[in-house]
C-alpha cells in the first residue's frame, strides 16, 4: 500500500498541485503572522468577509458561552445534546433569513450531506449546476433521486433538463448562490422563473453570500429579490458569521422537522460546542443591528477588481469579494503565490482537482476590515516583476 500511496503523492508533486499548509501564529484577521515569514503579513485569502473572526464582542460571547454552558455536550442533539443556546441560534437564523425554521449542523458540508438523502426518493429528481461545491455534489451522490447536471449557469440547458424531469414526483434545482472558485453569482431570478414554470423547488448554498450580499446581508436571494421563491437555504457559520465552525439548513418547518428525524449527519454528530454557538449568535446580532460593515465591502471589492483589471490581469466573476486571478498554469499559480508571501501578501494558488485543468488561479478575497492601503499594497505586489522561477513558467 505504501508504494501505491507514494506513487500517487509523487504524481501530485509532479503536476505542481501539491497543497502545503502554512502555519499562522496569530489570530485570524487582515494582518497576521506566518511561521517562517518576517514581520506582519497581509491576509487576502480568508473567508473572513466581515472581519468578525477576531471581533472583541464575538470573542467575549464565546467566552461567556464556554463559562455558562461548558466545553461541549458529549452527545448528539436528540439524546442529551440540545441546550437553550442551540434553539436560540436556530430561531435567530430562521428570523434572519425570513424562513419558518432552521437546523444546526457541525458544518455546511454536513448540511449538504444530510439534506438530499433525507428529502428525495427514487421518484424524485435533482438538477445540479456542474460547478456546484463538492459538498453539494457529494450530498447528491448519497441520495437515490434521478440526477441531472446542467451546464454552469446555462438556463437553456437547465430548462431542457427540467422538461425531461417532468416525469418525476419532485424536482429540486440545486445551485450555489455564489460560486466560491469563480466569484460569479447564480442567476436566481431566471432559475426561479423556470422553477415556477416547471413546478420545481429551489435550493441554494449561501456559504459565500450570507452576511454580505444583499441590502441586509441575507444573501443572493435577497440581492436578486427572490427570497419568497427559494425554498431551501443552506449556509455556514464558519465564514462571515464569526468564522469558527457550523452550518445550517433553513426553510419550511416541515422540512426542518423531517431533517431532525432522518438527516444522518445531524443524528450521528455531536452538537455544536457552546463557545462556537455563542460566537455565531453574537455575529448575527452585530449583522442585524447594522448593515454598515456588509455594505462597506462593495466599494473595496470594486477598487481591487478595477485596479487589477487596469493592470492587465483577468479577474473571474463580477462584483463579488472573491476575485480569482486567472493564470491557467498550476505551477505558475503555486510559485506566484509563494512569491506574493515573500512580498508580504498571503494568497493561495488553486489548481486541479479544486478547479478544472488549465484554469489554475490565485484567489484573492476582500474583507470588510481591509483598508484601502491594504488593497493598494496587494495590487502593487501583483504588479511587481515576477521572480525568475515564476518568469520561467509563464514564458513556457
Amino acid at each position: 500500500m505504501t508504494r501505491i500511496l507514494e506513487g500517487e503523492l509523487e504524481s501530485i508533486r509532479g503536476a505542481g498541485t501539491w497543497k502545503s499548509e502554512r502555519i499562522i501564529t496569530s489570530p485570524q484577521g487582515p494582518h497576521i503572522h506566518v511561521e517562517g515569514s518576517r514581520g506582519g503579513i497581509l491576509n487576502f485569502c480568508a473567508n473572513n468577509y466581515l472581519g468578525l473572526s477576531s471581533h472583541p464582542e464575538v470573542i467575549r460571547s464565546g467566552h461567556e458561552a464556554l463559562e455558562k454552558f461548558g466545553a461541549g455536550l458529549s452527545s448528539v442533539r436528540f439524546i442529551c445534546g440540545t441546550q437553550s443556546i442551540h434553539k436560540s441560534l436556530e430561531e435567530k437564523i430562521s428570523h434572519f433569513h425570513q424562513r419558518e425554521d432552521a437546523i444546526l449542523y457541525a458544518s455546511c458540508f454536513d448540511a449538504n450531506a444530510g439534506i438530499f438523502e433525507a428529502l428525495l426518493t427514487p421518484e424524485d429528481s435533482v438538477l445540479s449546476d456542474e460547478l456546484n461545491h463538492a459538498s453539494i455534489i457529494d450530498g447528491i451522490r448519497l441520495c437515490k433521486a434521478n440526477k441531472y447536471r446542467y451546464k454552469h449557469m446555462d438556463m437553456q440547458d437547465l430548462e431542457a433538463k427540467l422538461q425531461d424531469a417532468q416525469k418525476h414526483r419532485l424536482r429540486l434545482i440545486a445551485t450555489d448562490g455564489a460560486f466560491s472558485m469563480d466569484g460569479d453569482i447564480a442567476p436566481l431570478k431566471e432559475i426561479c422563473q423556470l422553477a415556477q414554470k416547471y413546478q420545481a423547488l429551489v435550493f441554494i448554498d449561501e456559504c459565500h453570500a450570507t452576511g454580505f450580499l444583499g441590502p441586509n446581508g441575507r444573501g443572493t436571494d435577497e440581492l436578486l429579490g427572490v427570497m419568497d421563491q427559494v425554498t431551501i437555504v443552506n449556509s455556514t457559520l464558519g465564514k462571515a458569521l464569526g468564522g469558527a465552525a457550523g452550518g445550517y439548513t433553513t426553510g419550511p418547518k416541515a422540512l426542518i422537522d423531517l431533517l431532525r428525524q432522518r438527516s444522518r449527519p445531524y443524528l450521528f454528530s455531536n452538537s455544536l460546542p457552546p463557545a462556537v454557538v455563542g460566537c455565531a449568535s453574537k455575529a448575527l446580532d452585530l449583522l442585524m443591528e447594522s448593515n454598515a460593515i456588509a455594505q462597506s465591502m462593495a466599494a473595496k471589492t470594486k477598487r481591487f477588481r478595477s485596479m487589477m483589471t487596469a493592470a492587465g490581469f483577468t479577474i473571474s466573476g463580477q462584483d463579488h469579494p472573491i476575485c480569482p486571478i486567472m493564470l491557467g498554469d498550476a505551477r505558475l499559480a503555486s510559485v506566484m503565490a509563494d512569491d506574493m508571501l515573500e512580498r508580504g501578501i498571503y494568497v493561495i494558488g488553486f489548481s486541479f482537482p479544486v478547479v478544472p485543468k488549465g484554469k489554475a488561479r490565485i484567489r484573492v478575497q476582500i474583507s470588510a476590515v481591509h483598508s484601502e492601503d491594504d488593497i493598494d499594497r496587494c495590487v502593487d505586489a501583483f504588479t511587481e516583476p515576477l521572480q525568475p522561477a515564476a518568469q520561467a513558467i509563464s514564458s513556457e
